[in-house]
């Protein structure tokens, strides 16, 4: 109930007063509680604000900030920044891309690798060679003008080292082992286990990353008020759409619940969606909204990302770990975890990210198998996300688990290089070609109610190709995908519960029509896209 407006907060030392500081308590947006966040109708583009473009190079380098800019060093500063991005707005929607996650984009003061953002410095301040609060609140307000919501990196867990939490702590317990770097044991199944000891909970949780990023105790009530409020006060500043939360099981899991419940109860339907990379589908539904937990857990995360069933779709393209039945078992066992999930629908599904190789090098190269994974995301239930290049098939064989090499620069970002993705000119015709089926793919998506708001049928996979469905009571919409080296003619009488009463169907991105009647074929390593008439 208080009111807006201006009032002073007065410093005392000794009896007497010092300072004052004038603290500004600002009206909320109209209708800002009923801000709709990203969901199933959307598609994210995910950028590394440092490698995507240089809109100000005066920015470059800041007086007082170290980390020089270096293009050549993979793990140095490349000059990338928010005026680079906003220009390159209508780009991004022209992928058919609906929303945008950046990589942090708050101060890292740090002396060295502070590119990649998750070393903060200040929780108020957007980093000067990213531009400045008022330039990012622009940036999101011309997103939304191109039809793009804006996804904000918030990291509750750890700081950079510079910051003034670890400089000059508040309290003697504002950092996890009182300011002493212990690593962390990253065991986070200790969350769950209903075996675990607590020992090793506490190695897991209050255990650093590095020493560089002290870890933070949210047990503390102060700096549990402090981070759920810088939460909601970029939300509201800045306009946000929703945000995504690096390491979630990290920090205390008890101030976790209090931190999503206290964004959710101000934005009853803004999304959040939590970084929780295990390979089980049981863990991340653990954190999940909704999820009746053995231990009584209750969560208000709305969504994960879908770690498990990205790792099972390159097991199949790759043919690991599958039966004699079919390559696609991982893949269809892995969807059919989905019980799990209070809300499967919900969760945000990838192909990789700026944390792994790029999918290409995942998949040995083969573009082939690339363009099937993206029909996959395309198709498959869920919030796809994109890194940012997939589309021109960037890759990094050469350099298999090296994060510098999976962050390149984008091609055209920068002055004088010699490829330029936003304009086509340079690019390889493979490049081309790639970048167009994905326009062409998403686009479709982008109107796609029967991918949005549909059911989904599966069916198990006996050779080579994967099928499944979506559909509504008015749309339907069948996908194959052949991992085969021949053409596969479906078996249309095993379909036969979803193709009753259709006659033919129309290729989505090619306009081909085709007789159910007569049969479908499914090209070798190939797709079929089909909505049904």
């Amino acid at each position: 109930e208080a009111m807006a407006g201006r009032t002073e907060i007065t410093l005392w030392q000794d009896g007497a007063q010092v300072a004052a500081v004038p603290f500004d308590l600002r009206e909320r947006r109209p209708s800002s509680a009923q801000r709709k966040g990203f969901g199933p109708e959307d598609t994210i583009y995910l950028i590394m604000p440092d490698r995507f473009a240089n809109g100000d190079p005066k920015n470059d380098a800041v007086a007082g900030m170290g980390d020089a800019p270096n293009r050549d060093d993979p793990y140095g500063r490349h000059g990338g920044d928010l005026a680079g991005l906003q220009a390159r707005l209508p780009y991004i929607a022209s992928l058919g891309m609906t929303a945008i996650w950046l990589n942090p984009v708050l101060e890292n003061r740090m002396p060295e690798s502070s590119y990649h953002g998750y070393a903060t410095t200040d929780f108020y301040r957007v980093d000067p060679r990213y531009g400045s609060n008022e330039t990012y609140i622009e940036f999101v307000r011309e997103a939304h003008r191109n039809g793009l919501k804006v996804i904000m990196d918030m990291i509750p867990n750890h700081v950079g080292a510079e910051h003034w939490f670890v400089k000059d702590p508040p309290t003697t317990d504002w950092v996890n082992f009182g300011g002493r770097y212990v690593n962390t044991i990253h065991r986070r199944t200790t969350v769950q286990d209903r075996h675990a000891s607590e020992r090793d909970r506490r190695d897991h949780s209050d255990g650093w990353f590095v020493e560089s990023m002290p870890d933070l105790n949210q047990r503390n009530p102060l700096l549990a008020d402090y981070l759920i409020q810088n939460a909601i006060w970029w939300v509201e500043a800045a306009d946000l759409d929703g945000i995504r939360v690096d390491t979630y099981p990290y920090p205390d899991a008890a101030f976790m619940a209090e931190w999503a419940c206290a964004l959710m109860a101000v934005y009853p339907h803004l999304n959040i969606v939590g970084e929780e990379w295990a390979l089980n589908p049981a863990i991340p539904a653990y954190w999940q909204r909704g999820k009746e937990n053995h231990d009584g857990y209750r969560s208000c995360l709305p969504s994960l990302m879908d770690f498990p069933l990205q790792h099972a779709l390159v097991q199949s393209l790759r043919r690991q770990g599958f039966s004699y039945e079919s390559p696609w078992v991982p893949l269809y066992e892995a969807v059919a975890m989905d019980f799990l999930y209070p809300d499967p629908w919900n969760l945000v599904t990838l192909l990789d990210n700026h944390d792994m190789d790029r999918f290409l090098t995942q998949v040995e190269g083969e573009e082939a198998l690339l363009r099937l994974g993206l029909v996959f995301l395309a198709t498959m239930r869920g919030i796809p996300q994109l890194y940012y290049g997939t589309e021109l098939g960037m890759d990094n064989p050469e350099a298999r688990g090296s994060h510098g090499a999976v962050r390149q620069d984008y091609p055209g970002g920068w002055q004088g290089d010699a490829m330029n993705a936003f304009t086509g000119e340079g690019l390889s015709p493979e490049a081309f070609r790639l970048q167009a089926f994905v326009r062409r793919l998403f686009g479709w998506r982008r109107q796609a109610t029967v991918v949005h708001a549909g059911r989904l049928m599966h069916f198990a996979p006996l050779d080579e190709v994967y099928v499944y469905f979506r559909y509504t009571e008015t749309e339907t919409l069948l996908v194959a995908l052949n991992l085969g080296q021949n053409e596969i003619p479906l078996a249309m009488e095993r379909y036969a519960e979803r193709l009753n009463g259709y006659t033919h169907a129309v290729g989505v991105l090619d306009g081909e029509t085709v007789s159910v009647e007569d049969g479908i074929t499914v090209p070798a390593r190939g797709f079929r896209l089909l909505e049904l008439r």
